[in-house]
């Protein structure tokens, strides 16, 4: 039977990034994952550059034979509206392009762990204090890092919660042939967010370099489909996007930060990532959050000096509190006080406000532009 210091279950950003703060710290990690890598993920996949900051990546480095498009800015509108305009410019990258297949596999290639790919995690027991996964490794304290199904978060009870509502999303990324390249008229440097008319999510059409990914997200799974398609039309009607898309679009679910109840630790237990439920309110984005806590949970960890109690572990807890905030959705809970027209109406008026989409929208909601990078120890 293996053993090492911590069992990570799923090899994405915040497995990768806990197992790399561990190594830091001289604690053994094993990453578990069903899936070998590298392997197909579905987001829309950008990051600001404070990710690339605190994991130590330099980009030069990093698009050596990888996808690392530079963003100067943004276009907004609303689907079903004119096109959308650029609100947003600069004149050095505000974040980049990336293919998840290529920077999960990166990050996971520099982490530090050893590997059991192509295998998942079947089985959870607790056998005085220590885990056994599978009846093949054993470890005295267990990360879930599996997304929002993580195994690891079911058996800490983080479906128990069935109200808290889910943000779903469809999307697709393929790579352009010359004609549907010629006939894509967005710019790389200028991604394009849509927001639907209820203000209930937004849409993106996004090109890096070749490859182009096409997505929309909700909090509203049951009207999902029906958005995708009417969001395909209508950059379809705007000669956005090809008028042949190859494949079908693929869905994913993740719980937002502020709307989350989520347990992210018990005995011997922690949760990064999406499936601790930690994406950004606003823009639904996950890879920051998930490396953020991933430097986190490790440290706390570290500190904890092998006692890991659910006591010792609380420490974890106020880290992402001290990180993120309260749990507490304050604007969207002032909104849900109005009626749906007049918070349609609202956003629509604030939208129209350059300060308000550049500040608000893009800096705040989209690039977290005031708060510093966390650094590996």
């Amino acid at each position: 039977m293996q053993q090492c210091d911590v069992l990570i279950v799923g090899g994405g950003p915040a497995g990768s990034t806990l197992a790399l703060t561990l190594a830091k710290f001289g604690l053994s990690a094993i990453v578990m994952d069903r899936q070998q890598f590298p392997r197909d993920k579905v987001c829309a996949g950008w990051v600001t550059p404070p990710i690339l900051q605190s994991l130590h990546i330099d980009p030069d480095n990093y698009r050596r034979g990888r996808v690392l498009q530079p963003i100067l800015g943004f276009r907004l509108g609303l689907i079903g509206g004119d096109a959308a305009a650029a609100t947003y410019l600069r004149h050095v990258p505000v974040s980049y392009g990336i293919r998840r297949c290529e920077f999960d596999h990166y990050l996971l290639q520099h982490s530090g762990a050893r590997l059991m790919l192509g295998q998942g995690c079947n089985s959870i027991r607790r056998s005085g204090a220590a885990w056994i996964i599978n009846e093949a490794v054993t470890a005295p304290l267990l990360a879930g890092a599996g997304g929002h199904y993580c195994p690891v978060a079911r058996y800490l009870g983080g479906y128990a919660r069935t109200s808290t509502p889910v943000v779903v999303a469809q999307e697709i990324e393929f790579k352009m042939s010359p004609a549907q390249a010629r006939e894509c008229k967005v710019e790389a440097e200028l991604p394009e967010l849509y927001f639907c008319e209820d203000f209930k999510g937004y849409g993106w059409v996004f090109r890096k370099g070749d490859y182009l990914n096409i997505g929309l997200g909700r909090e509203d799974k049951e009207n999902l489909t029906t958005q995708v398609r009417v969001l395909v039309h209508y950059l379809q009607g705007l000669k956005k996007i090809p008028r042949d898309l190859p494949g079908k679009f693929h869905g994913h679910a993740y719980l937002l930060y502020g709307h989350s109840a989520r347990p992210v630790s018990g005995e011997g237990i922690v949760l990064v990532g999406d499936a601790a439920g930690l994406a950004f309110m606003h823009s639904g984005e996950g890879i920051r959050p998930a490396i953020e806590s991933g430097i986190l949970a490790g440290e706390i960890i570290h500190m904890a000096q092998g006692d890991y109690s659910e006591t010792k572990l609380q420490g974890y807890r106020h880290a992402l509190i001290n990180r993120f905030g309260q749990r507490t959705p304050v604007l969207k809970q002032v909104l849900s006080m109005f009626p749906d027209q007049f918070r349609s109406y609202l956003a629509r008026r604030l939208m129209a406000m350059p300060w308000f989409a550049n500040r608000v929208v893009i800096d705040d909601w989209f690039l977290h532009r005031r708060q510093l990078p966390l650094s590996l120890a």
